[in-house]
């Protein structure tokens, strides 16, 4: 077990960074999270074309480039740190692994090019009103209609549904939890976008009347893949907490060194010392979870499901405090619109919901390990 990075990697970490900080400053973050659509196409394609990311996961075979979580854990951390604004995640780290884990080689070879060129905007419509991230709560229905299918339900609280040109939709059938794929203009399909805490992560309230969809995979056997995708995707979001942990302690520490009250800096009183040595504490831990987690996704053995959950429940609550230590450290300046404390704050609390808050997957973990 190495959980160093390859020069490689680096060079990735690197890379991103700079096109993060060309395409991602916080003015961008400010302007688009005002948008309906909430990212730019024209980035979204040079994403794409350019530095190849939406398909640095997916196979050759399939237009990708056929590298691992750890490589995308790389991208992911460096998105969080950047707020990056557009449907990166949905895609790559919800729908592209679904595809891949439930659907039949055909289904990889009809779906998965798009994703990787960039053509194809994609998401995963997980949880219906209730909120629940549990499969076997699934509400949505599905049944045969001639040599289709059609699925019929309400699916909420789904990232990036609103632009999304591709919606995978877990639905029952007799047979049991199927995925089935559904075009974001098919006919009974209705889109609603939600009002959110944090604007920089779009969702919407899908509602499906006999909507045709495209069964992925084997019927009722969606079960097992979708699980991993979850906890593959559980893993790719501590990378991106991780990542904005990282940049609210840098932020935090770089205005106590600058801040001067009492004709001293406010990084030499012992109260914002003790604040920012607990920020670090809880970044390196935060970083050794993720890191497990992402090995642990790309070797997919059977420690995946726990050090997703650890990594999950540790992470959302490092991000979150240090989100809110940043603020206090920023004193007033910190709580205005004005200033970006707030928006990686809102970004944490939202990221320590999305795929189930730290109670649940204590929960999951303790269901795993038989306590």
């Amino acid at each position: 077990m190495n959980f160093g990075f390859t020069d490689e990697q680096e060079e990735l970490r690197r890379m991103v960074r700079r096109f993060l900080e060309e395409k991602s400053p916080e003015t961008e973050v400010r302007r688009l999270m005002s948008t309906d659509e909430g990212y730019d196409p024209q980035v979204w394609r040079q994403m794409a074309d350019e530095l190849a990311l939406q398909g640095l996961g997916i196979p050759e075979a399939y237009g990708g480039q056929g590298f691992g979580p750890v490589e995308l854990y790389v991208v992911f951390e460096e998105m969080g740190a950047a707020l990056y604004c557009g449907p990166y995640f949905s895609t790559v780290a919800l729908a592209a692994p679904a595809v891949a884990l439930v659907g039949t080689e055909d289904d990889h070879s009809r779906w998965l090019p798009g994703i990787a060129d960039g053509s194809t905007i994609a998401t995963l419509a997980l949880t219906d009103d209730m909120g629940s991230w549990d499969l076997a709560a699934t509400s949505t229905t599905a049944q045969r209609a001639g040599d289709g299918w059609t699925v019929s339900g309400v699916r909420n609280y789904v990232t990036d549904g609103t632009v999304a040109n591709l919606i995978l939709v877990p639905a029952m059938t007799p047979a049991g939890l199927s995925l089935f794929a559904v075009r974001g203009d098919a006919p009974g399909l209705s889109r609603e976008s939600l009002p959110t805490m944090d604007q920089t992560r779009k969702q919407a309230r899908l509602v499906l009347e006999r909507v045709p969809a495209e069964l992925v995979g084997v019927d009722g056997a969606a079960t097992p893949g979708l699980e991993t995708t979850i906890q593959t995707a559980a893993a790719m979001l501590a990378a991106e907490q991780v990542g904005g942990s990282q940049r609210v302690l840098d932020n935090a520490v770089a205005y106590a060194k600058t801040r001067v009250q009492f004709g001293r800096p406010i990084g030499s009183f012992q109260a914002i010392k003790h604040k920012c040595a607990d920020m670090l504490l809880d970044v390196e831990s935060a970083k050794s979870a993720a890191y497990y987690a992402a090995w642990a996704a790309q070797e997919r053995n059977d420690e995946l499901p726990v050090a997703a959950s650890l990594a999950k429940s540790f992470c959302s609550e490092a991000y979150f405090h240090c989100a809110a230590e940043n603020i206090q450290i920023h004193g007033g300046i910190g709580f205005t619109w004005e200033h970006h404390a707030h928006l990686y704050f809102k970004r944490a609390k939202s990221s320590e919901l999305l795929l189930g808050d730290p109670a649940y997957h204590r929960e999951l973990i303790a269901q795993r390990l038989g306590i």
